[in-house]
């Protein structure tokens, strides 16, 4: 009797070990399923956007795409060049999203083309022009360095090409040593602000008109900021293209911008931030 019950004790043990190993296992199962399906289905949801941006405002957009990312698990492929060279490009029918120009001059066009959605155009920063020199004496505080300095060359972003470049222009003009600057072949002419840039870096060119978001960078080197007035406002401007795969998520994108924490981003580049979109 006493063997006897310690049988059925055990038997009933086994059952009851035996129920519960089988219940852990549908349950570890069932949770498995539940991941995989989650996963999958951000997978399906998370889409990509494709931008072309102004040089100038690279940098800042490689920040707003990693944040917008994070944020939605959407992601941004993002494309650089001079904004006339990304109009010539959207003008022939290239498949971008949406375009970050660095004037408004440019999205307009476009919109006179019929080429944006209706009412997508809008201003997201106003650039700010600098004379940086990656000597760290070289610029002064009043850029007289531009009459009077000793220096061989000045990089600026093609005029024709780049608002950058088209300000520095001004500027120079302004100073009344563009004319000097291009009789004695002085003047560099960089495809982009971005070239503009390396071509200071790498000491190719003594200075060059660059983006304030750029010059901010760097801690080394030398700056003066023109006058406001010295040169047309840098109104940069964006829209949402007729080519776009996916106007609703570009909606939403332009949406998300607005949200304190990217104009933050924006502002702290180095740009002036319009009051409304």
């Amino acid at each position: 009797m006493y063997f006897s019950s310690l049988t059925i004790l055990s038997d009933r043990h086994i059952r009851n070990r035996s129920h519960r190993t089988n219940r852990q296992y549908r349950v570890s199962v069932a949770l498995l399923l539940a991941v995989i399906t989650l996963l999958f289905s951000l997978n399906i949801q998370a889409k990509e956007l494709h931008v072309a941006v102004a040089t100038n405002f690279l940098g800042t957009m490689q920040q707003l795409a990693q944040n917008y990312q994070k944020s939605t698990g959407h992601q941004l492929l993002i494309s650089s060049g001079s904004t006339g060279a990304l109009y010539a490009q959207i003008s022939n029918g290239a498949p971008f999203d949406l375009f970050f120009a660095a004037d408004n001059q440019r999205p307009e066009k476009l919109e006179q083309q019929g080429l944006i959605l209706t009412g997508s155009r809008f201003t997201y920063a106003q650039g700010v022009l600098v004379l940086w020199s990656s000597e760290d004496n070289l610029v002064d505080a009043k850029g007289e360095v531009l009459r009077h300095g000793q220096y061989e060359y000045l990089s600026i972003a093609n005029p024709d090409n780049a608002p950058y470049g088209f300000a520095a222009r001004q500027v120079l003009e302004v100073k009344g040593v563009w004319q000097t600057l291009e009789q004695q072949q002085r003047l560099i002419r960089a495809s982009n602000i971005g070239q503009t840039y390396s071509q200071v870096a790498s000491g190719a060119a003594a200075m060059g008109f660059i983006a304030l978001a750029q010059a901010r960078l760097e801690k080394k080197g030398s700056r003066w900021i023109p006058d406001a007035s010295s040169y047309s406002p840098i109104m940069q401007q964006a829209v949402v293209l007729k080519t776009s795969s996916d106007p609703q998520l570009a909606q939403h994108f332009v949406s998300w911008l607005q949200q304190p924490s990217a104009r933050r981003i924006i502002k702290n580049a180095g740009y002036y931030m319009p009051d409304v979109y």
